[in-house]
């Protein structure tokens, strides 16, 4: 490992404690070094409030001047509701910037490089670039596509079921694996279920997580059925929104708008869509979301293409039974040839299950 990896291995590192608190900003670490000692260390802490580059040019003081400084994300080069990263290295006197990844934006890609080379100083971008864009996945997602990262999840035996023919669920996975779950869902700005869910089993939707956060609850329902003594309709621990169809229940839409959740009306006749569930949600800001969805809203989102990353535990166990759920439900490939693959695959033990992700391999993308 060369000195320019160990400080931007320290800066990501930094950057990846944050994931969860900084949506829909991106997760952004920095670290300045001088005369071969560690002067100053940031990452960016929350939308709205300094970024990682301020928070480490503030730690280091005088001695940033000379010193070089280490950054996951190129410096931002615009006024928002702070101002830009770029021009506060220039003022601090940094001499050299290495930068793993320039900004995913287009727009503005290379823009904080240009500021910092016309004032002399130099840059080097590409040190551990890749660990960079998998960790803001979902930021490189949403600000390019303005729509969410989408991640489904499921807890599943090993010939794929996620219930027994008597829909007995509790429980597939140990208390690890579940205890990881709790860790996605805090990770994600919202958690998407459908109404036979809620109906079925009444969950919670929340993220058991010391000093966490609940993600927005999102529950898929044509005709609002879900019953109003629900949980996420009667317990108040996080937003809940409803998408529905044109076949909405207009008295059950007063009721639950009364109870303060927010319901959307889609353009849908029979079922809502997917890709217009999404469309909507990147209007409202919502850059990432969990897909915790029976075979049905699986199939859903799997048919529509439009799921970025597959996260399963499997727990070795065998269900059977012709009649009991899988994951992923619907009408299925009729062709091996046409079947979904997983691309950059990873295999991880917890408790005495499997964690098992990867990321969907759609032929026009």
């Amino acid at each position: 490992m060369t000195n320019h990896e160990f400080y931007m291995e320290l800066a990501l590192k930094n950057a990846q404690a944050m994931k969860g608190q900084t949506d829909p900003n991106p997760l952004v670490g920095a670290v300045i070094v001088n005369e071969n000692r560690i002067v100053g260390v940031g990452a960016h802490l929350k939308a709205g409030e300094a970024h990682a580059e301020i928070h480490a040019i503030r730690m280091a003081g005088e001695k940033a001047k000379g010193g070089t400084i280490y950054v996951t994300l190129e410096p931002c080069s615009h006024h928002g509701r702070t101002g830009p990263c770029a021009v506060a290295i220039v003022e601090a006197g940094i001499q050299k910037v290495v930068i793993a990844a320039l900004d995913p934006n287009p727009l503005v890609s290379g823009s904080g490089v240009k500021i910092l080379q016309d004032a002399g100083i130099e840059v080097e971008v590409g040190i551990l670039e890749e660990e960079s864009r998998k960790m803001n996945e979902v930021f490189n997602k949403f600000i390019v596509k303005k729509q969410p990262f989408v991640t489904l999840k499921s807890g599943i035996t090993l010939d794929g079921k996620i219930a027994s023919s008597s829909n007995d669920s509790k429980w597939i996975t140990s208390a690890e694996a579940r205890h990881d779950v709790h860790i996605l869902r805090n990770e994600n700005m919202a958690i998407l279920v459908g109404a036979n869910t809620v109906i079925e089993d009444d969950p919670e939707l929340t993220a058991r997580i010391p000093n966490g956060r609940n993600p927005i609850r999102i529950i898929m329902d044509s005709t609002l059925r879900i019953p109003l003594d629900s949980k996420v309709v009667t317990d108040h621990l996080a937003e809940t929104w409803i998408f529905t169809t044109q076949k909405y229940d207009a008295e059950k839409k007063i009721q639950l708008e009364i109870a303060g959740l927010k319901v959307f009306v889609t353009n849908g006749s029979e079922r809502v869509n997917p890709t217009e569930v999404l469309e909507i949600l990147g209007e409202q800001l919502v850059s990432s979301v969990l897909v915790e969805g029976g075979g049905g809203i699986n199939a859903a989102f799997l048919e529509n293409k439009v799921v970025d990353k597959v996260a399963l535990y499997i727990a070795p166990k065998l269900i059977g039974g012709q009649h009991a759920p899988s994951f992923f439900g619907g009408t299925g490939f009729d062709m091996m040839a046409d079947a979904l693959e997983l691309d950059d695959v990873s295999i991880v033990k917890i408790g005495k299950d499997y964690k098992f992700t990867g990321y969907p391999v759609y032929p026009e993308r």
